[in-house]
Formats: structure tokens, sequence, C-alpha cells
């Protein structure tokens, strides 16, 4: 028998692309749909037959009812958001138990990393990264320094550990000064531990292995995007996870020739949000339109989406890393409306102009080539032989520009407005 492959799904510039819309087309096709890296401070939008689901730690793959969803060991989970978010699901009548498994080995956000996350952010004044205050990246920290709760904790001599990892991060608040209440934000937590236990804690890593010895096939679902990645991002204003396809085998306990097709998802133009160098970012009405037109919020934080046009840069470099092979790009829709459409095709500082992504991006301005609009409606279009010859031209210069074929568009909100091409 043919072992089966890990595919995967990556953001591949600043995240925000509609990766949840994408992994809940490409389910059925998988046996497992899997997160490996990040928490509640990514929120994946769905929408199909007039319902909206924000996901922040479950996958993408839950609306199927015949598929295993699973949290990896990359992941970080804050429990009591993961009961709100899974009492939602099972208010609107899907089923998680037995369908939803756990890692034991990824690690638990406690209400004293959020306040430690607000703390540290407030400290650091004008430099703040613009964190979404979820206290990822304490708990990430802690990870590293060997400090950390895990999910496994939950089933031996919890409370013991809990109260000891609290106590220590009350010492430091008291260092920085910073006054806090967690009474009842821990006791919905502590009840978020309790609801935990009704699912499968296991040790996943082994699942998936076994699974693909089985010849089943897994959809590894990313979080963000590459330019947040900690070590291959605009630094020090990234995650605290590595986001590319490198943190697959990581955050999920593969071997990389486990690795099949890696799909880089993007939007046909560019967003970021909170603090960091953006160079294609426009602070003018076109970037408001964008902004407005594409709904450019944030799905947890509600934050405004800094809006630019689409960067090639940072998407060549994010293909290279990645190393993708297919690209599917989101929200062309968006576009409609625009006589001319710019593209970045390179950075320009103190008459030094590169097509490489830099150390630090910080002060370059984006190069522009300009391409002409489509200026017709999108969203009703059901074929690639429906697209306007503006919109092929589009495809097909970025096509170039990036070296690998766009092989889906997504041309509105819901799940039925994704056309595969050729």
């Amino acid at each position: 028998m043919a072992k089966g492959k890990v595919d995967a799904l990556l953001g591949i510039v600043f995240g925000d692309e509609g990766k949840g819309k994408v992994v809940d087309v490409f389910t059925p096709k998988y046996d497992i749909v899997a997160r490996f890296a990040g928490g509640p401070n990514a929120g994946h939008t769905i929408i199909f037959e007039g319902k909206k689901f924000v996901l922040r730690s479950i996958p993408s793959g839950i609306f199927d009812k015949d598929k295993v969803n699973i949290i990896g060991n990359g992941c970080v989970i804050a429990p009591d958001l993961f009961m709100a978010e899974a009492q939602e699901l099972e208010a609107a009548g899907y089923n998680l138990r037995g369908r939803l498994h756990i890692s034991k080995r990824a690690h638990l956000i406690l209400p004293t990393h959020r306040v430690l996350d607000r703390a540290y952010e407030a400290a650091k004044g004008k430099n703040k990264v613009g964190t979404t205050g979820k206290g990822i990246g304490p708990t990430y920290s802690e990870k590293a320094s060997r400090t950390g709760l895990r999910v496994g904790d939950i089933l031996d001599n919890f409370q013991q550990k809990y109260e000891t990892l609290k106590a220590r991060h009350a010492q430091i608040l008291r260092d920085l000064n910073y006054e806090y209440d967690i009474s009842d934000e821990e006791k919905k937590w502590l009840e978020g531990v309790e609801y935990m236990r009704g699912f499968q804690l296991t040790d996943t890593e082994i699942e998936i292995n076994k699974a693909l010895a089985e010849g089943k096939n897994v959809l590894a679902e990313g979080a963000q995007g590459t330019m947040l990645d900690i070590d291959h991002g605009t630094y020090p204003f990234v995650s605290s996870s590595n986001t590319v396809s490198g943190g697959v085998c990581t955050g999920l306990g593969v071997g990389p020739n486990a690795i099949g097709e890696i799909f880089g998802i993007f939007k046909a133009y560019s967003t970021r949000v909170g603090s960091g160098p953006f160079p294609v970012e426009l602070f003018d009405e076109t970037g408001d339109k964008i902004r407005e037109i594409g709904h450019e919020y944030g799905a947890v934080t509600g934050r405004n989406r800094r809006c630019g046009w689409v960067d090639l840069v940072a998407l060549k470099y994010a293909i290279m890393i990645n190393g993708v092979t297919q690209l599917i790009m989101m929200k062309s829709d968006v576009l409609d409306g625009f006589d001319t459409i710019k593209a970045c095709v390179a950075y320009e500082k103190d008459g030094v102009v590169t097509a490489d992504m830099p150390y630090d991006t910080e002060g370059w301005k984006a190069v522009y080539r300009e391409l002409k609009g489509w200026k017709s409606d999108l969203t009703n279009l059901t074929s690639e032989s429906q697209f306007p010859q503006a919109f092929r031209d589009y495809i097909s210069f970025l096509e170039q520009e990036a070296g690998i074929p766009i092989t889906i568009v997504s041309v509105g909100p819901d799940r039925a407005q994704t056309i595969v091409r050729g």
C-alpha cells in the first residue's frame, strides 16, 4: 500500500487570506485536517448557506462530519476560548466529540499569560509589536524555556502544576508593577480545562503517522502567514511560531518525506494587521476603498487591516521559503471596480532597487508596475471561461512573476464562489 501524504495549505504573506474557506472546500479530499501552529490569535472565517463561523483553534475541516480534525503539538490552546468556540459549533449542530483530537504535547495558554502579554506590550511603549493580547507570545516563550504547561498535564497532578506556574507569573507581574484581576477569567478558564477532558487528548504525532502508513492523506492547515514567521518574517513584528512549511513537520511530528503538495494562498492585493514594515501600504482613498470593499477587519481582533497592492517581492520570497507548488488567489472580486491595478515588483531605498527580500524592510518603498483593471463583476462567475480578458492578463502576469501556477481563484466569500482552473 502506498503511504499517504501531508499536503499543506499556507498563508504566504501576512495572513488573513481566507485559509479557512479553502480548507473547508478541500476537506472532502482528505481523511484528516490538522492545525500545526498558532493559537486563538488566528481567526479563520467560513461562510456557507448564509451562516458565518470564525474558527480560532479548531481546524476548518470540522464541518465535514466524516473527517478527523487534529490540533497538533505545535499549537497553543486557551481552554476557555476553546470551550466557547466548540460550544458554538455544537449549538449549530456539529458534534465534535470523537472527531476532534488534541495533542497532549500542545501548550496551554493560562489567564496570566494574557496578562503578561499586555504587560510586556505596555512596557514597550512606542515600540510595541501589535500583539493580539491573547497570550500567544508568553506561552511560546515558556515552551522554549521549558517551564510551560501542556495539554497532557491536565491528566496528571494538574492543579499543583497550574498553581506553581501561576505563582511564577504573579512574581514577574509584581516586578513589572502591573496590576490585574483574573478571578472571573480564571473561573471560566478552569471550566474550559474540565470541558477539554471530554475530548480525545492523544499522541497525535503517532496517530498521524499511523494514518499515513495506512495510505490516508492529511491536510495541514496553516495559521498567519510566512511574513509573520518567527524566523523568516519581518522580525520582531512577527508571530511566535513557525508558520512556514517547515512548521508542518515540527508542529505535527511528521518527516519531510511525508510532505506532498504545498498550496500557497494569497490575496489579489495585500493586507497587514498590527505594527511593522509594510512597503506597499496605501495611505490614500485607494487603500480605504480596498479596506471597505474587502471588509478588511480582523476576524479575532476587529482591528483595521492596513491595505495595499499585491507585493511580489514578499510573494516570491514566501514561495521560495515554503517550496510552494500551487498558488491560490483570494478576494479577486475586491478589485472589480478599479480602472488601474498595480503590482509591487521591487523595493527602492536610498537609490538602491532590489527584487529580493531585504533583511530589514523598514524604510523601503514599493516599485510598481501598472496593469489594466477588468472593471466587471466577478462574483457571479462560475468557471474560468467567463473571466474577462483583463483579469486573465492579471493572473498570467502574477504566474509569470511567481514562476508557478495559480490553480484556484476565489471570487467571493461563499464556499461556492471558488473556481478551479484548468
